[in-house]
């Protein structure tokens, strides 16, 4: 290599980098320090190194280096004079010294115990403290609807129960002392032996709980009595979730602390579900054992403590439609012995139970079949509705809306008297099942339905109904509104009323005419000829709006009396029906005393149809059953009217009694003239029309009815203790049928033409039979005579008119001659029939044919002729008016009105 490129040697002292390292360490620029200042491991080779300047510096290992650089906080920063990095630790100390300080490594983020335990003091404060801010601010909310949602029991008239059903839940509730001590001590033996000591909730069962749940075993024992009365009676919410389960134990706490364990324990037992339907204990009883639970003995307490668990799998009827595989009936018997006889040994653990009494129970308690949907079967579903409909109907003297009847909790005491009820099932049954044969005669004897109703006349307590095969299966109650006239069962009150106010006086004056009359006696003369026409009280002829006449018609074209005038008095009149006296007798005493006396006697004027026409004192109308048999009740009470009802006293289980029936009784006749009427409808069933109906050893009074196209039959009688309504028709009993109507009931039951005469009557006779048996025979009064022999003015046999002509249609049955109106008297086409609250069936005549000019209009006891047809405006005013449809405006229908 040359010489020049040589670089000279630098003196050990000083030199050009010396001077540079000099500088350096005396100058605040950015250079580094020299290495002897900075006692880094790149110019620390041993112990004994010196500097340039010749200095002894002591230098430690490189990690000692490393733990100085980040004390530091820089790369290279010296020990004196500011570097590159952060400036070096502050001696103040931290409040949360993390990461630590003066740790390195995996140390400096390891906490220190101070830290650890300041932590969990700081979060068990927090949670005492939210704890009892949650507690403070938690209050015991009101038992939920559906907690105290309950049925109403029904109850017959001899305070037995007859039913449970009508509330939102199968439940009764009851108090504590209604609830055997085994059942009690079963409960809290199963479910939470330290329920009398704890505050509402246990923590040791709650962590038990947990615990099982993370091995995936049962969860049960995490919840106590109070916390399960809380879910089922307060919180109204049996989900799963944190937020529930925490407001759960806030609640509980609360109540546990707040509410008597008595308290809590009925709550818990009232409210939780054992099955079959049943929500609290008394309706578990009922349900498992057909009786009430406070006599329930120590093996049947047991046995649903246990079904609490879960009546799926605890029913010893199974429950194979929801789990057919582990719920068979075999399967959850053994499971109810098993868990029946466990809590039968904790409670002789927990001595609760001597081993002597739990010695009787290894087996199960006979247990009832599970009840099918047959509660409301047979009458009783009829008896429910017709009480419930007089609670709402009469709710501003009971207090109970239908809202407040559908909570439940009320006990309802019927008049209904269940051998009475029985009997008058059997009756019709009897029969229908002797002459009905829908099979053998399709066209003439499908479709017949019968109602009927008996009435105290005492008190009009309804003590019977009979309304219809099943209520389950045949929903409109016969006994109740059905549109089905009442034909000649109306003549009594056209009766009464000329007994009542008299016949007006046709030589009077005309403007005082209303004011001017004659009472009458039975003893009063009517003309009994066929084919009459009808006059008006001062003896001109009848005529409607459009100048038509009226001639009427008696059954089978038939006239009675002699000639010249065929006169009848009116007890033959009425003993035989006859149409054309009682038509002429309603237009003399007029048609709107006619009306005053049906209403008068307990008939409701929205029942009421036809009332401009002469027809009307034939029946035209179509009231209940229950509304004839308590008319006539007014004339077997010798004219004292009381309405009928069904409920005599309403109790509660939070207010005691909270209704009590009064009887109150209005005077619609003076006993002269009821007991005259009923003299003469005596005569009906001991010579008449209804022999029939005639009992043995007894006084009956009666009147049959039947209406013009044979579509109802009625009967209607009473004796001093009871008065009874027996009605037939035919309707389809099918919704799906369009434009459903009346049948006429020729050649039904194997018989030409249905009477009130024919099975009315021997339905009547026979139910009536069994009703009184065992009451003594109790004659009507003597009555009294009775205003004065009113003869009406001679009637010549009608002549044909140039308009007119003898000849007549012919009958509908060979066997039968159905009275049909002359040719010259227009004659209305049928009307369709409606069935009650049947809103999407209408007529042309919304009277359901029961109006002037329909078909149905008059005929009682074999028929009358057809009103003449009204004009459009009269008749439309009827039809809005009187609401006479199949569905009778309030004819003591389910909501129409105070029907009993």
């Amino acid at each position: 290599m040359s010489e020049h490129r040589r670089k000279p040697p630098q003196p050990q002292g000083g030199g050009r980098a010396a001077a540079r390292r000099g500088q350096s360490g005396s100058s605040s620029g950015r250079r580094a320090a020299p290495r002897g200042a900075t006692g880094s491991p790149s110019d620390s080779y041993g112990s004994d190194s010196r500097d340039s300047g010749g200095e002894v510096h002591s230098h430690g290992s490189r990690a000692e280096a490393r733990r100085a650089a980040q004390r530091g906080g820089g790369r290279r920063a010296g020990s004196t004079g500011p570097g590159r990095g952060r400036a070096a630790p502050s001696d103040q100390k931290r409040i949360i010294d993390y990461p630590r300080h003066d740790k390195y490594g995996w140390r400096r983020w390891m906490p220190s115990w101070k830290f650890v335990t300041g932590l969990c003091i700081a979060f068990f404060g927090s949670m005492v403290a939210a704890a009892g801010i949650g507690y403070a601010m938690v209050g015991v909310p009101d038992e939920a609807k559906t907690a105290k949602a309950q049925n109403n029991v029904y109850y017959w008239s001899d305070n037995s129960q007859m039913v449970a059903t009508g509330g939102e839940r199968n439940r009764q509730i009851i108090e504590i002392e209604e609830i055997p001590k085994a059942m009690q001590l079963a409960v809290i033996s199963q479910e939470n032996k330290t329920f009398y000591e704890d505050s509402g909730i246990d923590p040791k069962g709650i962590a038990r709980a947990v615990f099982n749940m993370a091995r995936g075993g049962n969860t049960q024992g995490g919840s106590t009595i109070t916390q399960q009365y809380v879910k089922n009676a307060m919180l109204d919410d049996q989900s799963q979730t944190i937020s529930r389960k925490v407001k759960e134990m806030f609640v509980s706490v609360k109540v546990g602390t707040t509410k008597e364990k008595k308290d809590i324990l009925a709550g818990y037992l009232n409210s939780a579900y054992y099955g079959r339907g049943a929500y609290g204990i008394q309706a578990a009883a009922q349900a498992y054992f057909d009786k009430k639970a406070v006599n329930l003995d120590e093996g049947e307490c047991a046995f649903l403590a246990a079904v609490l668990k879960g009546a799926t799998y605890y029913d010893p009827a199974g429950a194979s439609s929801i789990d057919p595989v582990n719920a068979s009936p075999a399967a959850n018997k053994k499971r109810a012995r098993l868990q029946m006889q466990d809590t039968l040994n904790k409670m002789v653990e927990y001595g609760h139970l001597d081993p002597a009494t739990r010695a009787k129970y290894t087996k199960l308690p006979e247990v009832q079949n599970p009840r099918s949907n047959t509660a409301l079967s047979g009458q009783i579903g009829y008896l429910v509705d017709l009480a419930k409909a007089y609670i709402v109907n009469n709710s501003e003297e009971t207090g109970i809306t239908a809202d407040l009847l559908e909570q439940g909790g009320y006990s309802i005491y019927t008049t209904f008297d269940k051998k009475k009820v029985k009997a008058l099932e059997e009756s019709v049954q009897k029969v229908y099942k002797k002459n009905i044969k829908p099979e053998e005669r399709p066209d003439k004897d499908t479709h017949v339905q019968f109602g009927g109703a008996s009435v105290d006349p005492a008190t009009g307590a309804i003590v019977a109904i009979y309304g219809g095969a099943d209520a389950t299966t045949h929903f409109t109650n016969n006994a109740d509104a059905t549109g089905a006239q009442v034909g000649s069962t109306f003549k009594p009150y056209v009766l009464a009323a000329a007994m009542k106010w008299g016949v007006r006086d046709p030589d009077g004056d005309p403007d005082q005419a209303q004011d001017e009359r004659t009472q009458v006696s039975e003893k009063s003369l009517y003309s009994g000829q066929n084919k009459l026409k009808i006059k008006e009280y001062d003896g001109s002829v009848w005529q409607n709006e459009k100048g038509e006449q009226w001639q009427q018609v008696n059954d089978g074209d038939q006239t009675y009396g002699t000639a010249p005038d065929y006169k009848i008095d009116l007890r033959e009149a009425m003993r035989e029906s006859v149409n054309s006296s009682f038509v002429q007798l309603g237009v003399d005493v007029g048609l709107d005393k006619v009306k005053e006396s049906a209403e008068d006697s307990g008939l409701l004027e929205s029942s009421l149809a036809g009332t401009n026409y002469p027809s009307f004192s034939l029946g035209t109308s179509s009231p209940s059953a229950i509304r004839m048999a308590g008319s006539y009740a007014t004339f077997a009470a010798s004219g004292e009217q009381r309405d009928p009802f069904s409920v005599k006293r309403v109790t509660s289980s939070k207010d005691g009694t909270v209704y009590t029936h009064k009887i109150q009784t209005e005077r619609a006749f003076t006993s002269l003239v009821a007991d005259n009427v009923t003299d003469v409808l005596k005569t009906v069933v001991e010579e008449g029309t209804g022999t029939n109906a005639q009992l043995e050893g007894r006084e009956v009074a009666g009147k049959t009815g039947t209406t013009d196209g044979n579509k109802s039959a009625w009967f209607v009688g009473y004796t001093p203790q009871l008065s009874t309504a027996i009605s037939m028709f035919r309707y389809p009993d099918d919704e799906t049928i369009k434009n459903r109507e009346f049948l006429k009931m020729f050649g039904t039951g194997g018989q030409d033409k249905i009477h009130g005469a024919s099975f009315p009557s021997e339905i009547w006779a026979d139910y009536m039979e069994d009703a009184l048996k065992g009451q003594k025979s109790v004659p009507f009064p003597t009555p009294k005579p009775i205003g004065e022999i009113v003869n009406d003015t001679p009637s010549p046999t009608p002549t044909p008119s140039p308009t007119e002509t003898e000849e007549e249609t012919p009958s509908p049955s060979p066997s039968t001659s159905e009275p049909e109106p002359e040719p010259s008297t227009p004659t209305p086409s049928e009307t369709e029939t409606c069935r009650p609250l049947d809103f999407r069936c209408k007529g042309e005549d919304d009277t359901g044919g029961a109006g002037p000019g329909g078909a149905d209009a008059g005929g009682t006891d074999g028929g009358v002729t057809s009103s003449p047809s009204p004009s459009e405006s009269e008749e439309e005013g009827v039809n809005r008016g009187n609401g006479n449809g199949n569905g009778g405006g309030n004819n003591g229908s389910l909501f129409g009105g105070p029907a009993g």
